[in-house]
């Protein structure tokens, strides 16, 4: 086995490891709150009052139903390992200051008298990081995952309107904010910007190559 391939290999585990912990504490906790049969809403967030200070950094962590908890286990899973992958210098910067800056929003901005629940936020968080950290650094690697990210996840947009009252869009708006503006603080770290190394050929003596130009002319 390579040394390359040890080395790449280990990105990969290393980077699929935070995320994989994080979606597994999502599942014990909510087999935890579904066998005690403890209400979310005890550990969501609601707006503006006392008890929403301290839910605001616990309400990503409890889900409404195990339908719900799927439906954010794979963005999760595959969006966070992106973020670990490419990002390893500052994912878990990424990851806290859309964490923090979207239950913090959400409590000064949410609607009075609603519950919110939910990893969705850090979903929507990451898919507009991941975007739009492609365009800020204007990185074809980047920029190639932001439109797999779009493709993928480009329905999501819908979710930010207030179509379904239902569900927590304001989460989902500001979870998007706090990804752009993550990504724009973050625009001069993270992974390096392409080498062509055609130009740096340029550069470098003629060996054996001559014979071959020789010969196309």
């Amino acid at each position: 086995m390579s040394r390359n391939f040890k080395n790449e290999l280990n990105k990969i585990l290393n980077g699929i490891f935070f995320p994989l912990m994080f979606v597994l504490s999502l599942w014990l906790i909510h087999f935890v709150l579904s066998n005690l049969h403890l209400h979310v809403c005890e550990f969501g967030l609601i707006p503006r009052t006392t008890k929403g200070t301290f839910t605001a950094f616990s309400f990503h962590l409890v889900h409404g139903s195990w339908s719900h908890l799927i439906s954010n286990t794979i963005p999760l899973l595959f969006l966070g390992s992106v973020v670990f992958y490419f990002y390893r210098s500052i994912a878990f910067h990424v990851f806290f200051w859309v964490y923090f800056m979207t239950g913090v929003w959400l409590w000064a901005a949410a609607r009075d008298g609603t519950c919110h629940v939910g990893a969705s936020g850090l979903v929507y968080g990451f898919v507009s990081f991941i975007f739009f950290s492609g365009i800020f650094r204007k990185n074809r690697s980047l920029l190639v995952i932001s439109l797999l990210v779009v493709f993928l996840y480009g329905s999501l947009i819908w979710g930010i309107f207030p179509f379904n009252e239902s569900i927590s869009w304001e989460g989902h708006l500001l979870g998007s904010l706090s990804g752009i503006i993550t990504a724009y603080f973050y625009k001069k770290e993270g992974p390096p910007h392409d080498v062509h190394h055609w130009d740096e050929d340029d550069n470098e003596p003629e060996t054996g190559n001559e014979y071959w130009r020789e010969g196309i002319e």
